[in-house]
């Protein structure tokens, strides 16, 4: 199963290969902190990884308490992708942004109830479900098929591989350099202190 899901959305991103850098302009980008903050932070995620659901859980709390409510970092949320689910969900996120991540932090608190299922047909009835349970309110199947958010999502992951060669997630991004060290607070806080 898992492999023809991946080879769906290998074919699936093949297709989005064309599209500007920046995807459609009206769509807006998830961020979190003050436009003009000094360090910016990209970080690509996948909905469906396991080590993006850890980040969000014990490194994004204290990253945005120390450093983004200061004014010190602004971080951007970019879609990467890595399965039909992730991309679902995505869309979902993408359809229903807030502006401050709070939808991707609900769908990656939750992700072990929706992220399942044997055909993507299960996993997108699991994440309609674990939206509705949550009070998440939002035209579902409206979202799944907006094309330009989809565009928007597949062309994230795509302009990820070709500017910052992101073949994992999460890839976090600081000031245009990729973070090299393993993903924890402690690490993250050193590189972050030595920039501002």
């Amino acid at each position: 199963m898992k492999k023809i899901v991946s080879i769906l959305f290998i074919i699936l991103v093949g297709f989005a290969t064309n599209l500007l850098a920046e995807g459609n302009q009206s769509i807006k980008r998830i961020s979190v902190g003050e436009k003009n903050a000094k360090i910016t932070i990209i970080a690509y995620e996948s909905l469906t990884c396991g080590h993006c659901a850890d980040f969000h859980k014990n490194v994004y709390p204290s990253l945005k308490k120390d450093f983004i409510e200061k004014g010190l970092v602004r971080i951007e949320f970019r879609h990467f992708p890595l399965d039909i689910a992730a991309l679902n969900a995505s869309k979902i996120g993408q359809c229903n942004n807030d502006g401050n991540a709070n939808v991707l932090n609900i769908l990656f608190s939750g992700q072990k109830k929706w992220a399942r299922g044997n055909t993507p047909e299960e996993a997108t009835k699991y994440l309609k479900k674990f939206l509705e349970d949550e009070g998440v309110t939002l035209n579902f199947e409206k979202c799944l098929a907006d094309k330009a958010i989809e565009d928007y999502v597949l062309n994230d992951r795509i302009d990820g591989v070709k500017k910052f060669k992101v073949n994992a997630t999460p890839t976090i991004i600081i000031n245009e350099k990729k973070f090299e060290k393993a993903l924890n607070y402690k690490n993250l806080k050193k590189y972050l202190e030595k920039l501002i």
